[in-house]
């Protein structure tokens, strides 16, 4: 019997996910552990591996097709004493999609050709949901303005996928279609709640981790009562300490930034103050023995967050290299859900674009979210006398459900400490 190939969760959250990418095609033969698609999660593209050895007979669901449910058929495979011709008809027969009695009675049309074309061509132009298409290609026809009824589809059964609508020329639509509205044809395939003032523009629909993070943070500023406390810390002594740490760790190829030893401060600060190492849960106040430092970094397809496990015990040096190699997965979108979920209170830094002072979003469910801003020439009483230092602006958002005035205050004072007394952070 055929096994169907099911969309896996990837992660304790997904619900659906787009299937970004396939690494095989129908005959290829797979092997357990074989990459066979890219899955863009909400948080990441991960590589889906194979668990079953044999054919792949059917691809069910194209590349770039979005809001797959999990556990949706997106394969068919062939074990090694099956037919791939049996197995490929079998799920077809089995499949509930709405199409199939259109398929077969479009089928026995006499048609010059062996290609199903009769099946592309026999919805009207007023039906186009109707027409046998797949997601992406549906949405490239709209902004292409090509019309699907007259495209003979070269997918399963006469299908029309996304080569199909690339290859067609713009201006096949009906005429009462390409002239309805300029601003419907740029449209994405979901309709948008933003008014039309006739100003020219362009929408792009959001992808999964757009759409994740939009939900969590309105679901943070909503539900999440923030208390935010600033304090200016000197940071002359911390770059000092800096300059010559580096010089030291030259000949390994390490090189220290301020983020590094900004994460080092903040997980030790967590430590000296563990009513703010906390999470909020309802009836529950979780308190943890360990701080991992969720990092802030801006990733093409969004901001995501990975971790730097039990920074309070590791060396500077160490967090210097994993947040290198996460930050460059996270760009590239390979994260590994263990590598972004969890946390325990988190560092946002955006003094590298001249920004003096920020408040952050908490990110749930963790209490606590510190800010910093750029490290900045300021006018800075020092040893009693007023003179120039490098000053750093550093809020620090807390969950007041969590962690009272008081606690915070402690937390912050803790965090200034170590960061103007840096020789703490190496003991």
């Amino acid at each position: 019997m055929p096994t169907p190939i099911k969309m896996p969760a990837l992660s304790p959250t997904m619900e659906e996910g787009t299937l970004a990418k396939w690494l095989v095609k129908v005959g290829d033969t797979v092997n357990s552990g074989d990459i066979m698609a890219e899955i863009e999660t909400d948080k990441a593209t991960m590589e889906f591996e194979a668990v079953d050895e044999g054919v792949i007979v059917a691809i069910e669901v194209e590349e770039g097709t979005e809001g797959v449910q999990v556990g949706t058929v997106i394969a068919t495979l062939a074990g090694e004493d099956e037919d791939p011709e049996e197995a490929a008809v079998a799920p077809k027969e089995a499949a509930p999609a709405p199409e199939p009695a259109e398929e077969e009675a479009a089928a026995p049309a006499p048609a010059p050709t062996p290609t199903p074309a009769p099946a592309a061509a026999k919805p009207a132009a007023p039906a186009g949901d109707r027409v046998i298409a797949s997601p992406l290609a549906k949405r490239i026809a709209e902004q292409k303005g090509v019309d699907l009824a007259s495209i003979t589809g070269s997918g399963p059964n006469g299908r029309i996928v996304k080569a199909d609508v690339e290859d067609a020329k713009p201006g096949t639509a009906a005429p009462a279609a390409s002239s309805a509205s300029t601003s419907a044809a740029t449209a994405p395939a979901a309709p948008s709640d933003l008014p039309d003032f006739g100003i020219p523009h362009e929408d792009e629909k959001l992808n999964n981790v757009r759409k994740v993070i939009a939900r969590r943070l309105t679901e943070a500023k909503q539900t999440i009562p923030h208390i935010y406390l600033t304090v200016d810390v000197q940071l002359d002594k911390l770059l000092k300490l800096r300059a010559e740490l580096n010089a030291s760790l030259e000949p390994q190829g390490i090189k220290l930034s301020v983020n590094d030893l900004l994460i080092k401060a903040l997980a030790k600060a967590l430590i000296q103050v563990p009513k703010c190492n906390v999470s909020f849960g309802g009836d529950v106040l979780r308190t943890f023995s360990r701080a991992d430092i969720s990092v802030a970094v801006a990733a093409p397809s969004g901001l995501i967050t990975p971790i730097i496990v039990d920074a309070g015990d590791k060396t500077v040096s160490a967090i210097s290299t994993e947040m290198k190699e996460l930050a460059g997965k996270a760009r590239d979108g390979k994260l590994q859900p263990h590598e972004y979920q969890g946390g325990t209170a988190s560092l946002s830094n955006l003094g590298m674009f001249g920004i003096k002072q920020f408040d952050a979003v908490i990110n749930p469910p963790q209490a606590m979210i510190l800010a910093v801003g750029a490290g900045e020439k300021r006018p800075h009483v020092v040893d009693g006398a007023l003179s120039v230092a490098t000053v750093m602006s550093a809020t620090g958002s807390f969950d007041h459900r969590a962690i009272d005035g008081a606690d915070g205050a402690q937390f912050m004072q803790a965090f200034q400490t170590l960061v103007e007394n840096p020789l703490g952070l190496l003991a």
